[in-house]
Parts: C-alpha cells; sequence; structure tokens
C-alpha cells in the first residue's frame, strides 16, 4: 500500500486547511486510516482515525476542530482542519493500516504516507 499526501501549507491562526492522502496498492484490505502528526522535538502524535465503516476517533486537541472523511471508493481519507491554532504546526502523516485474518490470526500491518508540512502563523 502507498500512501501519497497532498493540501498542507501555510495558514493563519483562525483559519482552515484541508488535507488530502491517497491510497494505491493492495487497499482492499485497510481497515483503518488516519492522521498523525509530529511537530519539532516532539513524540508523533495521534489526530484522527477512520474505520472502513466510518467510526471516527480524535484526540482531544482537535475535537470540535477537525474532521476526518473517506470515501473508500476512492482510496482517499481527508483532514479538514478548521479554527487553526499555532500548536497544529507540524508535519502530518497519513497512516494505513490493513489486518490480515488467517485461520490462525490476525496480523495489522502499518503504512505511512511522508507527511505534509502544516504551519499556522499566529
Amino acid at each position: 500500500v502507498q500512501l501519497v499526501e497532498s493540501g498542507g501549507g501555510l495558514a493563519q491562526a483562525g483559519g482552515s486547511l484541508r488535507l488530502s492522502c491517497v491510497a494505491s496498492g493492495r487497499t482492499s484490505n485497510i481497515n483503518t486510516m488516519g492522521w498523525y502528526r509530529q511537530a519539532p522535538g516532539k513524540q508523533r502524535e495521534l489526530v484522527a482515525t477512520i474505520l472502513s465503516g466510518g467510526s471516527t476517533n480524535y484526540a482531544d486537541s482537535v475535537k470540535g476542530r477537525f474532521t476526518i472523511s473517506r470515501d473508500n471508493a476512492l482510496n482517499t481519507v481527508y483532514l479538514q482542519m478548521n479554527s487553526l491554532k499555532p500548536e497544529d504546526t507540524a508535519v502530518y502523516y497519513c497512516h494505513a493500516q490493513v489486518l490480515v485474518v488467517t485461520i490462525e490470526a490476525k496480523t495489522p500491518f502499518d503504512y505511512w504516507g511522508q507527511g505534509t508540512q502544516v504551519t499556522v502563523s499566529s
């Protein structure tokens, strides 16, 4: 599975950006897709995830401001970011998890995009 992000850039505080991530390759078994971010000097952290059925999960820091959505037919996940804050500045990474199910076990495989920079100025 290959993931390609787009949509990052520079925004002012209070502004909006929309990130997109297109998955290609063996996408039929993708279960969870999501967005993570990593600010300078900090660990990578979860932003939002969405299951193939549509269930979503958000970090507390972005609840009410960010919305994750997914188009399974296009193998694309989106992150609409509103009311941006300077602390949202980070490299944003797209993530996909494939669950391989056999008689013996269910094995997850994780895939990452190359990252897209989001910078929010005050």
